[in-house]
């Protein structure tokens, strides 16, 4: 699934929602025999490399050749031996991460990127590779996005880094801003690749997406326009202007571009396990119920809303602005906090059924779904801000 699918709204907006599948019954060994002690499969003994084909050039040079012209075994080949020759080579050390990347052997990429930016932490190559691992082909997480950022300022903050890695690093630091729902960072990010490369889809979209997390509405709809008939981006163009239409209550034009978007990448777009409005106010009555004594004790006379879209007034209250995909809003001062006569009643919580639903696949994690967001808004209920709940999970 791509990066961009609406299913990452999990991650983004509500921490790492962990499915744990049903466990098999443990085997029953034969009357009178002790049980056999399970033995660990051992793990893949990987293939030898082939000799590096460095053809009169050194290993390391070799490498960096076949990583351009798309040989990556080949690369492989050569940055493991220049490695070898070189082991305090930072510069080998991200040739043989690139190409493991590559290769899709992540795991062991990443243990290359460490070792050369451990031995010089201002390795561009490195830089570049180790941010796009995490940030982009790496499945998505908090963690994940927070080291991509990290990785891609720091390639941008290097005074003599080459030029023409100033697009590409602030490229991917957009990809990871945006991810972790910092939008303002994101659409100056992608404005510098845009001002350097005025073509770039990839940065385009960025763009186009941080316009409509900032509820940049009118530019966010024309920026997405522009991207319909990308054959990478066009799916998700149709589903944001879907969103942007519904947001008007265009409901005709809206379904038409989820429709579109569905047809384009109906991996990423799936029909959502949308309830009736009935249904959901049924499900936030049952979630609310389940919860602990004492978070139901401190909910009394916080009225908890089935709505269906969060409202603009909502999203523009703070600076920066919410995101119009969030799930669930807490409105009011915490529990403590005397109430300034804005709000009537003082306190509430609205959880949002068509932003819930479409960011899950089944009726079965929509309701999981729902007790997740209660959470986090009784979290802000009660006082801890979303660094604390990103913490326990519940971001």
């Amino acid at each position: 699934m791509s990066r961009r699918g609406p299913f990452a709204l999990c991650f983004l907006l509500l921490g790492s929602c962990q499915w744990t599948s049903p466990t098999s019954a443990p085997a029953v060994p034969d009357a009178g025999l002790p049980p056999v002690a399970s033995v660990p499969a051992a793990a893949p003994v990987p293939e030898p490399l082939p000799p590096c084909r460095a053809r009169g050039s050194s290993p390391l040079s070799a490498a960096l050749d076949y990583l351009d012209s798309g040989k990556y075994p080949e690369a492989l080949s050569c940055a493991a031996q220049a490695s070898a020759l070189e082991p305090d080579s930072a510069a080998a050390h991200s040739a043989r991460g690139e190409a493991l990347a590559a290769l899709q052997r992540t795991a062991e990429a990443q243990v290359a990127y460490a070792r050369a930016l451990a031995i010089d932490p201002g390795q561009p190559d490195a830089l570049l590779g180790a941010a796009h691992l995490y940030a982009v082909q790496l499945p998505s997480s908090r963690e994940y996005d927070e080291l991509g950022a990290l990785y891609a300022e720091r390639g941008l903050s290097q005074a003599d880094v080459a030029p023409e890695l100033l697009p590409r690093f602030a490229l991917v630091a957009s990809m990871a801003l945006n991810d972790l729902g910092q939008a303002a960072e994101a659409l100056e990010r992608a404005q510098l690749v845009l001002a350097r490369e005025p073509d770039n889809r990839e940065a385009a979209y960025e763009r186009a997406l941080a316009l409509f997390e900032l509820c940049r509405f009118s530019e966010a709809r024309a920026a997405f326009g522009t991207l319909l008939k990308d054959p990478q981006r066009g799916a998700h163009a149709h589903y944001h202007l879907g969103l942007l239409m519904e947001r008007q209550g265009k409901w005709k034009q809206a379904q038409e571009h989820f429709d579109k978007a569905r047809a384009l990448s109906p991996e990423d777009f799936p029909a959502p396990p949308t309830p009736t409005e009935a249904e959901f106010r049924d499900e936030v009555a049952r979630a609310v119920s389940a919860l602990p004594e004492d978070m139901r004790k401190d909910l009394t006379g916080v009225p908890v809303r089935a709505e269906e879209l969060p409202a603009e007034e909502d999203l523009l209250s703070g600076e920066p602005p919410l995101s119009p995909a969030i799930l669930g809003l807490f409105r009011g001062p915490p529990l403590g906090e005397p109430c300034d006569g804005s709000e009537t009643p003082c306190r509430s919580v609205a959880l949002y059924r068509l932003n819930l639903a479409r960011a899950v696949r089944t009726r079965e994690e929509l309701r999981e779904q729902i007790k997740v967001t209660l959470l986090h808004e009784v979290g802000h209920l009660r006082g801890e801000d979303d660094q604390e709940l990103a913490a326990r999970g519940l971001e």
